[in-house]
């Protein structure tokens, strides 16, 4: 999650602003992608075209540009917050459009914020064009549709796992196909409106939220909505044991019910986690438009290491564009840069920790000065510093695997 975000704010998004755009999918339609990876990228690619065309259609009806390049960076989320399959998408998209400058180079040029009617606008061709993708895939459930649900087919254990996580149900146990347990404050339904925001919409199932914002040279602040958009399902600190062996897990924030928290059973908990797993080389990180790998501007919009240590010791001068390596501002113009060396796409632990938890763990206490790793100690060497601490040396026995057990298991 972590090292995923410093990529994304030191090598992908240029210095422009930046919308999130989450979309929310109806429950059969949840139920369906959580297993089929290619229903979930086809219906991505409808948002994210129709997301981009009422992005180039303001941009001409506003700024007068005939064509323009968008980019977003998608992360797929499989979970909802009580730990239910929801797979939905957090788009985070250029707040506006590159166009090519007098220079030829290109040029970003900043739209203002959506209205509530293009949301709606752009909401329900969502809705349309997902319900006719449907529709020629024979999921809609007509008289020559094909096979409606294979999973219940080929794997009816995970079918039935899947269906009562999407619906919030319990899963495996004496109480299977039950609610879960709530814990919090009722709420009257007919204050539900109060939690309506702007910039959100909601069509048939499908909803469509766009009211998060972040300002072009606020990089810490997309750097945190990196990290909540690409975090794990499950948040630790939010999970806790009861006297009676049930697990207690807290929502980040209450449901509209005024629902706080939820309360598994331990097997319920793994049925679960088991649901949430994505499938393999299913990636759940999506880059679309100009930052594609493939897209001819690509390289010259994305930021490099050494114009974003320039940018953070930035003193307001107007910046000069040059041959080399340079990143370009919000209005197109570019910064020099010294020619860097080339460095490994992953961050070390000690960066990652003084970006997340702002700790220098490589700073020494006494002296001040920086700490370096001498020498990585490996077995069987590792067996002195265990008897110096006083803790057993050898590891504990494994147990082989017990066979011939069937799927699910009441150990009650």
């Amino acid at each position: 999650m972590a090292d995923t975000a410093a990529h994304l704010v030191d090598r992908v998004f240029p210095i422009a602003p930046v919308r999130q755009w989450v979309l929310s999918l109806p429950f059969p339609l949840r139920y369906r992608i959580s297993y089929d990876a290619a229903l979930l990228s086809d219906v991505l690619n409808v948002f994210i075209r129709a997301l981009f065309g009422e992005l180039r259609r303001r941009a001409r009806q506003l700024l007068d540009l005939r064509s323009g390049q968008c980019g977003a960076v998608t992360f797929v989320q499989r979970f909802g917050d009580a730990l239910n399959a929801n797979p939905h998408f957090h788009c985070l998209v250029l707040d506006g459009v590159f166009a090519a400058g007098e220079n030829g180079r290109p040029k970003f040029h900043q739209l203002p914020a959506p209205e509530d009617e293009e949301v709606l606008r752009l909401t329900t061709l969502v809705a349309e064009r997902v319900q006719s993708l449907l529709k020629r895939r024979g999921f809609d459930g007509g008289p020559d549709a094909q096979e409606a649900d294979p999973l219940s087919t080929t794997d009816p254990g995970m079918a039935s796992l899947l269906a009562n996580s999407v619906r919030r149900k319990i899963a495996v146990g004496s109480n299977a196909g039950r609610g879960l347990v709530r814990l919090g404050d009722r709420i009257d339904g007919d204050d539900l409106d109060a939690f309506q925001s702007p910039r959100c919409a909601m069509v048939s199932g499908f909803s469509v939220h766009a009211n998060v914002s972040i300002e072009a040279r606020d990089r810490d602040r997309l750097e945190r909505l990196c990290r909540y958009a690409g975090r794990p399902a499950v948040a630790t600190e939010r999970l806790s044991e009861l006297p009676d062996g049930r697990l207690l897990y807290h929502l980040k924030r209450p449901w509209r019910d005024g629902t706080s928290a939820v309360i598994f059973e331990r097997l319920d908990l793994i049925a679960k986690l088991a649901v949430l797993t994505p499938a393999p080389r299913a990636h759940l990180t999506r880059y679309h438009g100009i930052f594609g790998p493939s897209a001819p501007w690509r390289s010259l919009i994305i930021p490099t290491a050494a114009a974003n240590e320039e940018f953070k010791s930035d003193t307001g001068s107007d910046p000069t564009p040059v041959e080399s390596s340079t990143i370009p501002n919000a209005e197109g113009q570019t910064r020099a840069s010294k020619p860097e060396k080339p460095r490994p796409r992953n961050y070390a632990w000690s960066e990652l920790m003084k970006r997340v938890l702002l700790v220098d763990v490589l700073l020494c206490e006494i002296c001040g000065g920086a700490m370096k790793i001498l020498a990585a100690i490996h077995p069987p060497d590792t067996t002195k510093i265990l008897q110096c601490l006083g803790l057993p040396t050898r590891p504990p026995p494994l147990a082989p695997a017990v066979s011939g057990l069937a799927f699910p298991i009441d150990p009650f």
